[in-house]
């Protein structure tokens, strides 16, 4: 018997480093977040505060950041870290992306030498937690139309508006929140550090989802939020800013969205292993090891192509297209392997005893979420034709 990883020898491709942080993720997830996850799914709930400490420790968040209390790791040990995560639920990876690859690299990358000094080495150690105010109940995949407003006032300015489906949101402490000015006769997206016990700011937790329930969703409200000239992130003007962020999330997900459904089918090769069904394993069926072999195969070349965008971006070759092509053949491959792996379980597939159908459900927001599938087919689309298709 020989693993996926085996089949496609993708250990060769490794450096010590990176296989040194893959294996302590893991070691970790196995201890302290897998003997959990199911009851948090189950309870539409995830401990934040307890365990963002403990990944903060461990060197994990903001992980691919340089300075600040970050470690510093090339993106492809970031990537390798996010697929240990999703190897147990999308949702511990969403928070590690959102406090990461969203709210602190926006500081990082466009915020000013105080707010760095100010938000990122708490952030680092999961002491502070971050959000990122981007998706608003009307407009999700054409961030242009935000109606979230900051106008000036005086010196200060004055945000109001609302954001949806925000990861962290309720239990944040500060939160990058994005939004239309009036600059001369134009509107120009701008991006704000806004500390979350500002008056005027809240956030209420999200419920009855079907999906990403091992993780804190909110909503935010801005109601004539006052805040500093300062709050500002300077270098962000304009939709690349938050862009930018999202284009670091999405890398984390063409390694992440793969741990999901490796998890699926290791699952799903033990239970054909020992499954009896007509007095032999279900493992020596030729439809069930034809259905395996597809699954490994989906699985490994994805993988392959992960590592190679990784080994791109550590060069700081990548382009955002190869990104949209990296985050829509995971999601795609990881869905599919965490259906077709159900099938195999058979009823035993619906229940929280195994993982496939809760990586599944989860699996259908990591499709939505930064950048629907229909988005990045319009992104390559236009990369190949030269032509956008987006109205």
């Amino acid at each position: 018997m020989v693993t996926v990883d085996e089949l496609f020898a993708i250990e060769s491709l490794l450096s010590a480093e990176e296989t040194d942080i893959r294996d302590t993720v893991r070691a970790f997830a196995a201890e302290r977040l897998r003997p959990n996850v199911a009851d948090w799914f189950e309870a539409g709930t995830f401990p934040v505060r307890e365990i963002a400490p403990e990944l903060g420790k461990l060197g994990l968040l903001g992980m691919h950041l340089d300075g600040y209390g970050c470690a510093g790791t090339s993106a492809t040990a970031y990537g390798l870290a996010c697929m240990e995560l999703e190897a147990v639920d999308s949702g511990v990876r969403s928070m590690v992306s959102v406090q990461g690859s969203l709210a602190m690299t926006a500081i990082h990358k466009y915020g000013s030498e105080e707010q760095k000094q100010r938000w990122l080495p708490g952030m680092a150690s999961g002491q502070l937690i971050g959000c990122f105010g981007l998706t608003e109940p009307d407009f999700g995949s054409n961030p242009g139309g935000m109606r979230t407003r900051a106008r000036r006032d005086g010196d200060d300015w004055i945000l109001d508006g609302a954001k949806m489906w925000i990861t962290n949101g309720s239990v944040a402490d500060v939160a990058i929140v994005w939004a239309q000015t009036q600059e001369g006769d134009r509107q120009v997206v701008r991006g704000f550090v806004v500390p979350t016990d500002t008056p005027g700011f809240s956030a209420r937790e999200m419920h009855r989802k079907l999906s990403l329930r091992a993780s804190i969703t909110a909503e935010l409200s801005l109601d004539g939020v006052r805040l500093p000239a300062d709050a500002l992130l300077p270098e962000a003007r304009g939709l690349a800013g938050p862009l930018g962020c999202l284009s670091e999330a999405r890398f984390g997900i063409v390694f992440g969205a793969l741990g999901a459904a490796r998890d699926c089918l290791s699952a799903a090769i033990d239970y054909a292993r020992t499954r009896e069904v007509f007095d032999k394993p279900l493992a020596a069926y030729q439809l069930t090891q034809a259905k395996l072999a597809d699954m490994a195969v989906e699985l490994g070349t994805g993988q392959l192509l992960a590592l190679h965008l990784g080994r791109l971006k550590d060069r700081h070759e990548i382009r955002p297209e190869q990104i949209s092509a990296g985050k829509l053949n995971s999601t795609r491959v990881a869905i599919a392997i965490a259906r077709e792996c159900r099938t195999i379980l058979g009823a035993n597939g619906i229940t929280l005893e195994y993982p496939v159908l809760r990586h599944a459900n989860n699996l259908e927001s990591v499709l939505t979420y930064e950048g629907t599938a229909e988005v990045h087919q319009l992104v390559l689309g236009e990369a190949l034709t030269g032509s956008k298709a987006f109205r």
